[in-house]
């Protein structure tokens, strides 16, 4: 980095300026303050939080496809019982009308 500075020097009993330019080279390593490590750790840290809440979004996914599964198998299972209360009825309806003919 290279910085120029002009500096001019009035002297209210001489009449002439005198002007004097100062330039600066910084070559030196440049040195890494506290703020980066403190950026640093902040993106790890938002990183590892969002890791987390990524993972628990996951876990309810899951959650809601067992639940969705389970009601699925129960409806499935409600259907085999109205199937066979429907089966039971018929039967008992061919009882009865069996019963009132006479036909065994």
């Amino acid at each position: 980095m290279t910085e120029e500075r002009i500096t001019t020097v009035e002297d209210a009993n001489t009449p002439a300026h005198t002007t004097h330019t100062t330039i600066i080279t910084d070559d030196g390593a440049r040195k890494s303050g506290g703020g980066t490590w403190m950026i640093i750790l902040a993106l790890l840290l938002l990183g590892a939080v969002g890791a987390w809440f990524i993972s628990q979004g996951t876990g309810a996914e899951i959650a809601k496809d067992n639940a969705i599964a389970e009601a699925a198998d129960n409806v499935g299972d409600a259907a085999g019982q109205i199937g066979d209360a429907a089966e039971q009825a018929g039967e008992a309806a061919k009882d009865a009308a069996d019963n009132m003919t006479g036909n065994d």
